[in-house]
């Protein structure tokens, strides 16, 4: 496991209880390195959309937590916040809670001369993910084939 990956992991332990005691969903967690600056990322939701005070206590009861367990090597910025409109979707539960949801696939090469899809999630495994054009046919790709999967919206 690298460091990253044993970050990300000690941190979604620390994260889930406060997250059940708020009636909250975790998104994701990642720890990256933008610029000269390491950031430590928890994406939070729940049902109705999250709010800049519901990071804010996430914020703080983790910060505490993370001082405590002092785990993480180094400088870096915590950072709560909701995982967005367009939000990726990575994770074998993110897949299965945007099941019937419309979303967008990017892939890495020309497929019938196009790269980016778009249709309601209807499949996937640990090799495709199957969605239904708007046509009512349907496509599906090859995991190694597929860059981004995110859900998809309108304005």
């Amino acid at each position: 496991m690298s460091r990253r990956e044993e970050y990300e992991q000690k941190t979604e332990e620390l994260l889930l209880p406060i997250l059940e005691k708020y009636g909250f969903e975790l998104w994701d967690v990642e720890y990256v390195k933008e610029g000269s600056n390491w950031y430590l990322r928890a994406y939070i939701d729940k049902p109705g959309g999250i709010m800049v005070d519901d990071c804010e206590v996430v914020s703080r009861e983790l910060s505490d937590l993370l001082d405590e367990k002092d785990f993480v090597e180094g400088a870096y910025i915590l950072e709560v916040s909701s995982p967005g409109l367009g939000r990726p979707l990575k994770k074998e539960r993110d897949f299965e809670r945007s099941i019937g949801e419309e979303v967008e696939i990017r892939t890495y090469r020309a497929i019938d001369r196009q790269k980016e899809f778009t249709g309601i999630l209807k499949a996937y495994d640990k090799d495709t993910i199957t969605i239904e054009y708007e046509d009512g046919t349907e496509g599906q790709f090859s995991r190694s084939d597929v860059a981004l999967v995110r859900l998809a919206f309108d304005f």
